[in-house]
C-alpha cells in the first residue's frame, strides 16, 4: 500500500517528497514506525482508519500541506498543533529560536549580575501557532520568573497557540493585538516593558508569489505571509517603533527577515539608534535573522 499511496503524489512532487509525506502520514496520524510501513502493516488498518486514509490521501491530492491534514508540524524536536490559518513552523524559524536561546547568556548577563534576579520579560509579535512563544518558554527555564506574552491579529491562530502551550505544559499569555498598531496602542503602558521582542512577521511581496509554491499560496493564510510591494519592511518598522518606547535599557528586538531586503533592516534599525546589530544565516546559506539593542 505504501509505495501505491507516494505514488498518488507524484504528480505534485518528486518522488523522494512524496515518500516523505506518505511516511509522515502513516507515522503521525495512524501511530506506524517505519518497520511497519516497511512489513506492510498499513494494509491491516481497520475499516474506520482505512476510511480516513482514503480522505487525507484526497486532500493531500488537492496539494493540501501534510501539516494541515494530519494537524501537526515538527518544530524544534517537538510537535505543534497547527490547522488551516496559521502558518506553518518552518525550520529556519527554529534557528532564530536557537539563536536566542544560545545568546542568552549575553543577554542575561548585565554588569557581572544575572538578570535572573528579576523576572525577565519575552514577547512574541505576530505568534501564529505559537511556536517560537512556546519554545522560548520550553527551553529557558533557567531564566527564573521569565514572562512570556504572545500577541496576534488572528483569534484562530490564538485559540492554536494557546492549545500547544498547553501540550507543551508552558505559561504563556496570549492576547489579541494588531502588530500595526503596537505604538498607538501600547506604547504608553508602563507595566509593559520588555527585556526581548521577537518576531517572525509577514514578509514576501506580492511580487515573490510567481517563485512560489502553489501548496503554500493556496492554502497557508494571506495575512501571516505577504506584505505590499512598496513596504517591504512593513511589519518590522512599526515593531521597532514600539521597541524604542517598549523595550527595557539593553533589551534586544530578533527577527527572522527576507534575505532580499536585509540591507534595509540594518539600516532601518540603525537609524532608528539601535546598535550592535548582527545579521545571521540560516541553514541554507541566506540572511535570515537579525538582532538589535536598544
Amino acid at each position: 500500500m505504501y509505495k501505491r499511496l507516494w505514488q498518488q503524489l507524484t504528480t505534485l512532487y518528486g518522488e523522494g517528497e512524496a515518500k516523505g509525506i506518505v511516511r509522515l502520514l502513516l507515522e503521525v496520524r495512524f501511530g506506524l514506525t517505519w518497520t511497519d510501513i516497511v512489513c506492510g502493516k498499513a494494509d491491516e488498518l481497520s475499516a474506520d482508519d482505512q476510511a480516513a486514509l482514503k480522505t487525507m490521501m484526497q486532500r493531500l491530492e488537492q496539494g493540501e500541506p501534510v501539516q494541515y491534514v494530519v494537524g501537526m508540524a515538527e518544530f524544534g524536536g517537538r510537535m505543534f498543533h497547527v490547522e488551516p490559518g496559521v502558518l506553518i513552523p518552518r525550520p529556519e524559524t527554529y534557528e532564530l529560536c536557537e539563536w536566542i536561546i544560545e545568546e542568552k547568556g549575553e543577554i542575561l548577563e548585565e554588569k557581572g549580575k544575572r538578570r535572573e534576579e528579576r523576572d525577565y520579560h519575552i514577547l512574541d509579535v505576530g505568534t501564529g501557532s505559537g511556536c517560537i512563544a512556546c519554545t522560548l518558554a520550553a527551553e529557558m527555564p533557567e531564566v527564573r520568573g521569565a514572562r512570556v506574552a504572545a500577541w496576534d491579529i488572528s483569534e484562530e491562530a490564538l485559540a492554536v497557540a494557546q492549545k500547544n502551550a498547553k501540550l507543551m505544559g508552558v505559561e504563556v499569555r496570549f492576547e489579541k493585538q494588531d502588530a500595526l498598531c503596537l505604538l498607538e496602542e501600547r506604547g504608553e503602558r508602563r507595566e509593559e516593558r520588555w527585556d526581548l521582542i521577537v518576531s517572525n512577521p509577514p514578509y514576501i511581496c506580492n511580487k515573490e508569489r510567481e517563485a512560489m509554491e502553489r501548496n503554500v499560496l493556496e492554502h497557508e493564510p494571506q495575512q501571516a505571509l505577504f506584505v505590499p510591494d512598496d513596504d517591504p519592511l512593513l511589519f518590522y518598522r512599526a515593531i521597532a517603533q514600539y521597541g524604542q518606547h517598549a523595550l527595557k535599557p539593553e533589551g534586544w528586538l530578533f527577527f527572522e527577515i527576507n534575505p532580499l531586503y536585509a540591507k534595509d533592516m540594518q539600516e532601518m534599525l540603525s537609524m532608528m539608534s539601535y546598535h550592535d546589530i548582527e545579521m545571521k544565516t540560516d541553514q541554507f546559506g541566506k540572511q535570515r535573522m537579525i538582532k538589535a539593542q536598544r
